[in-house]
């Protein structure tokens, strides 16, 4: 009997030994749109190390942020609530990290990496992650966060209070770089021993603004030959009122300035200098991981916390509900997983029950979000969700009562072909993206498309509201 219980004990042990939970890298990407190589957004964009993860990846091509602003966006993934759940529209004191780390204890949650740790995860984090930063007696190791420099000491493409948005080619090295520093410091934890499965947060800032990357990778792109985003000058003739009052920040660069001062073309390749820098630094991290001890047992996620218009719709800017804005990168990689590509429309929201999923962990019941799991390596199996990005414009104030309110949200709606907006003024926009991808033309009043309309409404109240 002795011999039986050793046995079996042993038996157990090997069992464990061999099946150990997956680790996590989790690399986050700041205002990356989708002009990556991978998902066809850009003919002339460099972008080879996240295309080489896609390619053995399931690269989600109809992928959205839940808000198209970064604090917003951020505090959603980490929590797993919606923007409307969390009553968080703007980058403010609410989502500031700790607070966010205070709003979810008080809920009765946990955000995503305090989950992980409280089940056995080692947990570290370098770089932007939450709106500023993780807070460092959240996790077990800080690499801390880097500012959005270096920049010039003095603007030189474009000044203005409201945003830091410029062009340079700056600094002079990568090594000034603070995702250089982070990319060294997540490769550093990747080339140690850990006595336990653990979840490595990577933090990227570019092309975060301003775009400011050294000379090298403006030397990729040749401006007088490099294609411009789609713009088309009556594009808003056809959009309703509040559309172009809530979608276009008139503090930011506009198009038709840039053609004006002949920055079109060189503030286009300042962004597409930045993307490829920052592939570079991704670059770093997974080479490291394929180096290390962990190639075989590692989950790599990486994500953009949004998009960003580079000339379309006659702007410069994130804020907004239009797919440039809202269309982000989004790669799941697994061990052993059959690679793909799924057009199913998923949200950023899902990342956090996808990857306790993934790891074998219990589910949080708080999610709010949707396991990815089933898609993964079977890209035509059921999906009856829609991807849900939520908008709103700041505080108002009331003349009449003497009151600050806050207007009632906006909200994009995408299934597999069409993109339906509904504003909180009732207005609508509905656009075919099979048909037209650059939402050129408003079909949201045409009669013909009244059904597809109450189709989307319908899975919109669905998933807003589950249960009723």
């Amino acid at each position: 009997m002795k011999k039986l219980i050793i046995s079996l004990f042993l038996c157990l042990s090997f069992a464990v030994a061999e099946s150990p939970k997956p680790n996590v890298l989790f690399i986050s990407i700041d205002d990356l749109n989708d002009w990556v190589g991978a998902m066809g957004g850009h003919p002339d964009i460099k972008t080879p190390n996240i295309d080489k993860l896609a390619a053995k990846s399931m690269l989600f091509t109809n992928a959205h942020c839940q808000f198209p602003v970064c604090g917003p966006s951020r505090t959603s993934i980490f929590s797993g609530y919606r923007p409307d759940t969390l009553n968080i529209y703007n980058n403010d004191s609410k989502t500031k990290d700790e607070n966010v780390q205070k709003m979810a204890k008080e809920m009765d949650n946990r955000l995503l990496h305090e989950y992980f740790r409280d089940n056995g995860y080692k947990t570290m984090a370098v770089g932007k992650l939450m709106h500023k930063h993780i807070p460092a007696k959240s996790v077990d190791m800080s690499g801390g966060r880097g500012g959005f420099g270096p920049s010039p000491k003095k603007r030189i493409n474009f000044v203005s209070k409201n945003t830091g948005t410029d062009w340079n080619a700056f600094p002079e090295t990568d090594e000034q770089m603070p995702d250089t520093k982070a990319a060294s410091w997540a490769a550093e934890r990747l080339s140690e021993m850990h006595d336990k499965p653990f979840m490595l947060m990577v933090g990227f800032l570019r092309p975060h603004v301003p775009w400011n990357v050294p000379q090298k990778w403006w030397n990729l792109y040749d401006p007088e030959k490099i294609t411009l985003a789609p713009y088309k000058r009556d594009d808003l003739d056809d959009v309703p009122k509040i559309s172009r009052a809530s979608n276009i920040l008139n503090f930011m660069p506009q198009t038709e300035w840039a053609i004006k001062n002949n920055k079109l073309r060189q503030a286009t390749q300042s962004y597409m200098a930045s993307v490829s820098f920052v592939d570079h630094c991704v670059g770093t991290v997974v080479n490291a991981l394929e180096k290390s001890a962990y190639k075989d047992n590692t989950i790599i996620i990486l994500w953009s916390d949004h998009g960003y218009h580079i000339g379309e719709k006659g702007t410069f800017q994130k804020h907004s509900l239009w797919q440039r804005a809202t269309r982000v990168p989004f790669i799941i990689s697994t061990p052993g997983m059959t690679p793909g590509k799924s057009q199913k429309p998923v949200e950023l929201l899902d990342i956090y029950p996808t990857l306790l999923d993934l790891c074998g962990l219990p589910a949080n019941m708080k999610n709010e979000g949707r396991s990815l799991k089933p898609i993964l390596g079977n890209s035509d199996s059921t999906w009856d969700k829609v991807a849900i990005t939520t908008y709103r414009k700041q505080e108002k104030h009331c003349k009449a009562t003497n009151t600050p309110y806050i207007e009632q949200p906006s909200h994009g709606i995408y299934d597999e072909r069409y993109h339906y907006i509904i504003y909180s003024d009732g207005s609508e926009e509905l656009y075919d993206l099979q048909k037209d991808p650059n939402e050129w033309h408003n079909v949201a009043v045409d009669s013909l498309y009244a059904s597809i309309k109450k189709r989307l409404k319908d899975s919109f109240d669905k998933q807003m509201k589950p249960g009723k």
